[in-house]
């Protein structure tokens, strides 16, 4: 939203929304006179959005609140209904807006990434442009980018294990640190916040299956029982996803925790 404190928009947002539609309510985007951000779902339903919102940057007086049956409307296959608000923001309105957006992402399922290295670069880039909030730990200093996506904040944490602590109930783990050393501490830290709370849905440990068999043993040494050790999910991603750049690993574990947000609401 950087571009508003120099130019005014139109925020077109997805107020409500019936049947098969391209996008579910809270879907913006900001349209202002010669670019977009944001997306309310593409196709017709978009372009004319994008035209009824650039009328009111040039003056046009416009509905501020239209209903659309995409299949009569606009002959899009969907067959659903939308409604759709248009609201003239501009430099004035970014306090609200910044808070607005705020208390959306407060919303979404909080992630918790252990580690620092190239597949965890990748994965939080990735996570940025998605409906998560990321926390991101690493026992190391200088270890983190100056910039982070919107929706992540970064944690220095000495030893990283005791940041598991202070996770938010519901957080989805995920465990790729430069140690293997630090990577069996996080995980004993986890199955022991398990056994007091059971508050992390998902505990993810990057690695090769041989790898979590030499964990299994060293952790069921520490205690661990075979039922809380089957809480561990290793490898992470989405199977069958070939290739081990840290691009392709990162699209694969954002698949796999966007299917576990989808069952967690479907539960």
């Amino acid at each position: 939203m950087k571009l508003l404190s120099a130019q005014p928009a139109v925020l077109v947002s997805v107020q409500a929304h019936r049947g098969s539609v391209p996008r579910e309510a809270g879907a913006w985007m900001a349209v202002f006179a010669d670019s977009t951000f944001g997306s309310i779902g593409g196709g017709h339903l978009e372009w004319q959005a994008m035209e009824q919102a650039r009328a009111q940057l040039g003056g046009q007086v416009g509905l501020q609140v239209r209903r659309v049956s995409l299949g009569p409307s606009l002959g899009q296959c969907c067959g659903g209904e939308v409604t759709l608000q248009f609201e003239p923001v501009s430099a004035s309105d970014l306090t609200r807006l910044h808070q607005h957006f705020s208390d959306q992402r407060a919303l979404w399922p909080p992630v918790a990434l252990f580690g620092g290295g190239h597949v965890a670069t990748a994965l939080v880039q990735v996570l940025g442009r998605l409906p998560f909030r990321v926390h991101w730990l690493d026992s190391r200093d200088g270890i983190f980018p100056e910039d982070l996506p919107a929706n992540a904040c970064a944690e220095h944490s000495d030893p990283v294990q005791r940041g598991v602590a202070g996770l938010a109930p519901g957080t989805r783990v995920l465990i790729m640190s430069f140690s293997h050393a630090e990577d069996l501490d996080v995980v004993a830290a986890c199955l022991l916040r398990q056994r007091l709370h059971a508050d992390l849905p998902f505990i993810g440990l990057i690695g090769s299956r041989s790898k979590w068999a030499t964990f299994r043993h060293r952790l069921a040494e520490r205690g661990f029982s075979a039922q809380e050790l089957g809480q561990v999910t290793s490898p992470i991603g989405v199977p069958d996803i070939a290739g081990k750049a840290p691009d392709v690993i990162a699209v694969a574990v954002a698949a796999q925790l966007l299917q576990l947000s989808g069952s967690t609401k479907e539960a």
